[in-house]
């Protein structure tokens, strides 16, 4: 089975996801009910596997109830929690469930989230478990033995940082999810377009592979500062935090400048993928301002 996801892919459309943060409990409404805004204004929906180190529902649940909506999920697969073992049948079982997409991840250290006390694993970082996923497609498992009920067939992605400060590691790094299996990126939150550009121009130039831009609702000019503070990598620059604290209205500041990143995304490069922390209802709101159509 290909996912609409990929189909979208093959046929070189503008693509549109966005991220979705799974329960602290049991409960599911609140992102049903946030997924189901999203259907038909974005190609996929991600799920995050303990963002931040952040205790949460697990990724293959969310993305299991999200299928049951007809509503596409991206799975995202950290490395951090759990080892090769775990991984292996973490991905059998969502391949059963009919998840089909999967984006590798390393993880985001402990220390950064609400149980720090906690063992880290770390077996596999990004590399390793697209290397992983991909062995496990042709039907083998990381000792290289048959899987004896079927090989899977997961669509793969990984994430990139075009503002990284490291130039060389960053085309490095690239090449060898390339190398490894990724069919698809999604960016870090991108603030430099420029830089975005000559990353496309530079590193991605001849890939062959959607590149999504990351986009990141910023709601006040504290919660800019607080991702500058708190989030390796994030680099929101001055002229945009002294916009937001001049706003009459913080929240509706950010939104124009969302839209106003998708628009600049268009020019540069094949998608932009959505992080509305919290406030996902108003990516339809980002959208229409950015005159991207629905879907259907």
């Amino acid at each position: 089975m290909i996912s609409n996801f990929q189909t979208a892919i093959a046929n070189k459309e503008f693509l549109i996801t966005a991220e979705v943060t799974p329960p602290k409990g049991g409960n599911p409404q609140r992102m049903l009910e946030v997924a189901e805004l999203l259907k038909n204004r974005v190609h996929a929906v991600n799920i995050t596997d303990g963002s931040r180190a952040v205790l949460r529902m697990s990724s293959i649940a969310g993305c299991y109830l999200l299928l049951q909506r007809g509503i596409e999920p991206i799975c995202q697969v950290t490395g951090r929690d759990r080892n090769s073992i775990g991984i292996q049948g973490d991905l059998m079982g969502a391949y059963s469930l009919g998840i089909r997409n999967i984006l590798a991840l390393t993880g985001d250290p402990l220390k950064a989230g609400d149980h720090p006390q906690a063992k880290a694993v770390f077996e596999l970082e990004s590399v390793r478990l697209l290397k992983l996923i991909n062995k496990l497609n042709q039907g083998f498992d990381l000792n290289n033995k048959p899987l004896t009920d079927g090989n899977l067939n997961l669509f793969t992605g990984a994430a990139v940082d075009p503002q990284s400060k490291s130039w060389s590691g960053l085309q490095r790094r690239f090449d060898a999810k390339i190398t490894a299996g990724a069919k698809f990126f999604q960016s870090q939150l991108i603030t430099d377009f420029d830089k975005l550009e000559l990353f496309m121009n530079q590193i991605a130039v001849d890939c062959d592979r959607p590149i999504l831009a990351g986009i990141f609702l910023l709601k006040s000019a504290k919660n800019a500062l607080f991702l500058n503070k708190n989030v390796p990598g994030v680099q929101i620059p001055e002229s945009i935090i002294k916009r937001l604290e001049k706003a009459e209205k913080p929240l509706e500041e950010g939104i124009k400048i969302a839209a106003e990143q998708i628009q600049l995304a268009k020019n540069i490069c094949q998608g932009v993928h959505l992080m509305a922390i919290k406030r996902e209802d108003l990516i339809p709101r980002i959208l229409d301002l950015a005159n991207i159509d629905n879907l259907t």
